[in-house]
């Protein structure tokens, strides 16, 4: 259905360049171009956010051809697919939604405006001791025998080895925890990368050298497995266990979500969960079901799930209230739906850097309506049944 959608925004483009676009398509492009403007805080570099404006200026046809022939760095190419997909996600989105009865529906309480998340995050150790790492300075942040602890310039927690295996004590156990509104990016001592989404803690060994590389996932996190010849990695969750060696995987295994979704993008994993157990290729997906501990894989677009981690929202046939659940965890709100709400599907795309009324705007185009009182946002719905 997405590519369905990418082709009615490259035809506007294409109409829109030979001059036989209809006034209600120039005037979609206008208002997206405006909007792509006005949004300042987009996580773009700048050669990202030229290849992008190309797009409504008409280098469509080059940027396909780009997004065909992927970059071989896995990292890069997931970084750049990400926001070109939200782009013309979000630009269809505008186009199927306007209509002259939904042109007037705007966020009635912006007064209220919600700012977004961002780093924030708490690191508990072993013994206790809580450091708030938003507020902790760049640098030495702890220390643990043989481990040292630091935060890196650009925010993130870094363990180093700093002895030999006979140097170090017996792991110990160190928790980092991010809020709503929150998250943070990890580096464990084996060099493995963690990135969690908000609502979200991580639990793991400070040091990998005298026992076996598992950790336990409440949440959401993004992981880029370093390699260990012999040592797999094991994440817990819910019930389920991964298995690697070393990869990059995404797990969402919050406890309002319907399903633990395990999603891979570079090298295999192995699911567990009760008796059942899968192997997935990058690409797949696997749905794990708490009640049933039943086990099923598909083939999925692995961008919309990785879209978080670099800070876009990315919508792909969800509901309104799996849509709002993302909200309500990346602006700590409470949502509270009053009437019919319907099952409608949403396409599209937007930084998580906007402003909460940001994000309304596009869901409004809907029929959709919102009111926000301090931390509580009412979601109605004013279209048919």
């Amino acid at each position: 259905m997405k590519d369905n959608y990418k082709q009615y925004f490259i035809d506007i483009l294409r109409k829109y360049r030979l001059g036989t676009a209809s006034p209600e398509e120039v005037t979609f492009l206008e208002k997206y171009y405006d909007l792509f403007e006005s949004n300042e805080d987009l996580s773009l570099t700048d050669e990202d956010a030229v290849r992008i404006k190309d797009l409504i200026k008409g280098g469509i046809d080059q940027e396909l051809n780009y997004a065909t022939n992927k970059p071989a760095n896995s990292w890069q190419w997931i970084k750049y697919a990400a926001a070109a997909s939200v782009v013309l996600m979000l630009s269809v989105t505008l186009f199927l939604m306007l209509n002259p009865r939904t042109n007037n529906n705007r966020l009635t309480a912006s007064a209220n405006d919600v700012d977004p998340g961002g780093n924030k995050a708490i690191l508990t150790l072993a013994n206790g001791k809580k450091i708030v790492l938003d507020d902790a300075s760049k640098g030495q942040i702890s220390t643990q025998t043989g481990i040292n602890i630091t935060k890196t310039a650009d925010g993130q927690v870094v363990y180093n080895v700093t002895g030999d295996e006979n140097t170090i004590s017996e792991p110990t156990q160190n928790t980092i925890s991010t809020p709503n509104g929150g998250q943070y990016t990890i580096v464990l001592s084996d060099g493995t990368k963690v990135k969690l989404n908000a609502a979200s803690s991580l639990t793991f060994p400070n040091s990998f050298m005298k026992s076996d590389r598992v950790v336990e996932l409440k949440g959401e996190a993004y992981f880029e497995v370093a390699k260990q010849t012999g040592k797999r990695f094991q994440v817990l969750s819910e019930g389920q266990t991964v298995e690697v060696l070393g990869t990059h995987f995404n797990i969402n295994a919050y406890t309002n979500e319907e399903k633990i979704k395990t999603t891979l993008l570079e090298g295999s994993v192995k699911v567990l969960l009760g008796q059942n157990n899968m192997m997935i290729s990058p690409g797949q997906q696997v749905l794990a079901d708490r009640t049933s501990t039943s086990l099923s894989k598909k083939d999925i677009d692995p961008e919309k799930e990785v879209a978080w981690i670099n800070d876009q929202f990315f919508f792909d046939n969800d509901n309104l209230k799996s849509v709002m659940r993302e909200v309500s965890r990346w602006y700590d709100v409470d949502i509270v739906y009053t009437g019919y709400i319907p099952d409608k599907k949403f396409f599209g795309g937007i930084p998580r850097s906007s402003k909460l009324s940001e994000v309304f705007k596009i869901l409004e185009l809907n029929n959709v309506h919102f009111e926000i009182k301090g931390k509580t946002v009412k979601v109605s719905y004013s279209g048919t049944p």
